[in-house]
């Protein structure tokens, strides 16, 4: 023993020490928001940020379509307003000589109402575009791993002999 230390050890002494088998993954609080920040940028950049590249074509698609519907809608709705204004002026040379002005009214009401819903698609996909990329960076940092199990059991009772159904929670070391 060397200068009175009470874990002092002599030459012949060694100590070993058990290490984690596993690496240690850093956290970082910030990952969800960068992810989100990202994603508001420029949909699917946030995605892309954690590496879940299968989902871009996803938000593409649904922005998307969405987006052409706006546009379509739109377009049909200007061109029959344009021509119920023409008819108001007292023109009949328009596409829509086959409408009265009552179906005329009727088809503005119906494609205004379907150009607003296809906005608030727009904003809809684009909003749950950013939500999944913050989510999913947040759920990226929990440890899931094959030591870690939690599944159902059915087990038989040894009295009864009837079913059991139980939850188990495994941790293996």
């Amino acid at each position: 023993m060397t200068n009175g230390s009470l874990f002092a050890q002599t030459k012949k002494d060694s100590i070993s020490v058990a290490e984690d088998s596993l690496p240690r993954l850093d956290i970082d609080p910030l990952t969800p928001a960068k992810a989100a920040f990202y994603s508001a940028i420029l949909p699917g950049l946030g995605q892309a940020y954690n590496k879940k590249y299968w989902k871009i074509p996803l938000v593409y698609g649904a922005i998307g379509t969405s987006m052409y519907f706006y546009i379509d809608n739109n377009k049909k709705y200007h061109d029959v307003r344009d021509a119920y204004k023409r008819r108001l002026e007292g023109y009949n040379d328009d596409d829509f000589e086959y409408l009265d002005d009552d179906r005329l009214i009727a088809a503005q009401k119906f494609y205004q109402r379907n150009r607003d819903l296809s906005a608030l698609f727009v904003v809809g996909f684009y909003v749950l575009n950013i939500i999944d990329a913050n989510v999913d960076a947040a759920l990226i940092q929990f440890n899931v791993n094959d030591r870690l199990s939690f599944k159902p059991n059915v087990y038989t009772n040894d009295v009864t002999f009837k079913p059991n159904v139980a939850l188990t929670f495994n941790y293996n070391f």
